[in-house]
């Protein structure tokens, strides 16, 4: 029976295709030249043979030519393949397609030499393959590790612990505080000493090099965290996730089927609710609240800016205090000292401060309500450049640095004696049990140059009674400044003129203060939006019904009752119109 050229063709090119993937030799192998010839000549592109349409499956061989763009020929071929001996009792053939790829040269050998170049020993090729692939996987590990939910935690939970404990101890002192606050022969909980708070730097918690490595620790977990699981589940919520089975559908958190409706109402009636909806044939899918998906990443984000900004304040601040007494000046930079190895100095650290008065409010018992400070800027220039009256609470800000109202002090006493003066006399604070204060002063009225000097002594508490006492320290009375009621005292004639008091200010200058302040404002934004639920909701027309499920990730008691609401609200096909809306679906 003669064969048929294409086929003959055809099965000498599978054979030679299992000549080329069979470890064994093979039958085929003893075929002469002239098979080869005449495959070559079947798939040479420049002169194919007519070939012979049978209308089956497609059929296609693809000619690979060295070092040259790849051609495809495509016919429609049929063939028989011959069963195994365990299927001869069979009667029937089945006809299959199969996709044969053919190419003039042998496949090229494992190692190749190029342009002079030798191969490199199998040996090194696997050390160095082995090296790339760990490289590789390296930065996958290192994120898996660092965005670890229970190391999120822990760094946190140091952060927290570094921060009480900066509060516990005192901060910016010198360390002759230390040694005698912390003394070795007897540690605060049986082990804890000065040593301690000087070589951990906890005198400066919060520019130690332990804190603020532990806050880039925490940053780098919170953006590897945001890159490996945020970032991909925003990206697959916002694709468009199409169900094509009823059994998908049903496997969902909610599935209800409706007969009798119509997808495209459901569509119409989710729209109206808020949904995005998307229609791709018999197939529905509609969500909304995306922006709950992003709220976890503006979460770290906020995070990262308040850690940002609390380092940025550690490192890169400016601060000091000064006691100055009414009438007198000081330079902003004379106070202000550094406070990380980011501080640097600005053009304002030049002006001049000018305390013009300084008074205090009281209560009716007659303590302390209130203190206030008038306060003069002036430029190099000599020009006043701000003026403002400051008090607790109520700072002066101006050039980045910020002036803040803290204490108060008696800083002298001015008296006439016997008509005399007026001699401003220094108060020294005096050391007494419990928070108040006590200044004191002695006005000399014997010769300075004896042994015993005798004196005035003068008490207050705070600028609004002086107390005098004589010279043997018997009470004498009392009296209230800018009274000019004079006292005599031993046959001295005393007036008090006036009280001075001293102004106790803060200075500091805080770049990441408006970082902090961003990141709190965006961290209780993004919390609340993280309430919001991300629902989604797939449908399915099924003939004449529609088989509707969807899920969410907030508020999964309510999303129940939610949808079946939505579904009641569907409206139901009957009659004529059902059986129209099937073939229309159907065709």
């Amino acid at each position: 029976m003669n064969k048929n050229p294409l086929n003959h063709q055809l099965e000498t090119a599978v054979k030679l295709r299992h000549c080329w993937c069979s470890e064994k030799p093979l039958p085929c192998s003893s075929r002469n030249s002239a098979s080869m010839e005449s495959l070559n000549t079947f798939t040479n592109p420049l002169n194919p043979p007519s070939p012979r349409r049978i209308p089956l499956k497609p059929f296609q061989i693809h000619h690979h030519h060295p070092k040259s763009t790849q051609r495809n020929l495509s016919s429609p071929i049929s063939c028989k393949l011959k069963s195994s001996q365990k299927d001869t009792t069979k009667s029937s053939t089945k006809l299959i397609s199969q996709k044969i790829l053919l190419s003039e040269n042998m496949p090229p050998p494992l190692a190749e030499e190029e342009d002079g170049v030798e191969a490199e020993k199998p040996l090194e090729n696997d050390k160095n393959g082995a090296m790339g692939m760990w490289l590789k996987r390296l930065p996958r590990r290192v994120l898996s590790v660092l965005s670890n939910l229970p190391l999120a935690i822990g760094e946190m939970a140091t952060v927290a612990a570094l921060m009480a404990l900066g509060t516990i101890i005192d901060q910016g002192e010198a360390p002759d505080f230390y040694f005698q606050r912390y003394p070795e022969d007897n540690p605060a909980l049986g082990f804890f000493t000065w040593r301690w708070v000087l070589t951990l730097g906890f005198d400066h918690m919060y520019s130690s090099p332990i804190f603020l490595g532990t806050l880039v620790l925490l940053g780098t977990s919170l953006m590897a965290c945001t890159y490996t699981t945020q970032i991909p589940l925003v990206k697959v919520a916002r694709r468009w996730n199409f169900l094509q089975s009823s059994e998908a559908i049903r496997k969902q958190e909610f599935s209800e089927r409706l007969s009798r409706a119509s997808v495209q109402d459901l569509g119409i009636i989710l729209m109206g609710s808020g949904y995005e909806v998307f229609l791709k044939g018999p197939s529905l899918y509609a969500f909304k609240g995306l922006a709950g998906r992003f709220a976890p990443i503006g979460v770290h984000l906020a995070m990262l800016l308040i850690m940002a900004g609390g380092t940025l304040s550690a490192t890169g601040s400016f601060k000091g205090s000064v006691t100055v007494p009414q009438g007198l000046n000081f330079v902003i930079g004379d106070v202000l000292g550094p406070t990380g190895f980011l501080s640097n100095p600005s053009e304002e650290f030049n002006t001049e401060v000018h305390v013009n008065r300084f008074y205090m409010d009281y209560y009716d018992s007659g303590e302390v309500s209130q203190f206030h400070t008038d306060l003069s800027l002036f430029d190099l220039g000599g020009k006043e450049v701000m003026r403002k009256t400051i008090s607790v609470n109520d700072p002066l800000r101006y050039g980045g640095f910020t002036i803040y109202q803290t204490d108060w002090s008696f800083s002298a006493l001015q008296v006439l004696k016997d008509s005399e003066g007026p001699f401003n006399l220094p108060m020294a604070p005096l050391q007494i049990n419990g928070d108040k204060k006590l200044f004191g002063t002695f006005l000399p009225v014997s010769d300075t140059d004896a042994s015993s000097v005798k004196g005035i002594s003068m008490l207050a508490r705070d600028l609004q009674s002086i107390v005098l006492y004589d010279q043997d320290g018997k009470f004498a009375g009392v009296r209230r400044p800018n009274s000019k009621l004079p006292i005599d005292i031993g046959g001295t004639k005393i007036v008090i003129v006036d009280a001075i008091g001293s102004t106790g200010l803060n200075l500091k200058t805080d770049p990441g203060v408006p970082i902090v302040y961003a990141g709190f404002g965006a961290l209780m934004l993004t919390t609340c939006i993280s309430y919001l639920s991300h629902t989604q909701v797939w449908a399915l027309q099924d003939g004449t019904a529609v088989v509707v499920g969807g899920k969410t990730n907030r508020a999964k008691g309510e999303f129940p009752e939610e949808m079946n609401r939505l579904l009641n609200r569907v409206p139901e096909i009957v009659g004529q119109s059902a059986s129209e809306h099937s073939e229309d679906r159907g065709g």
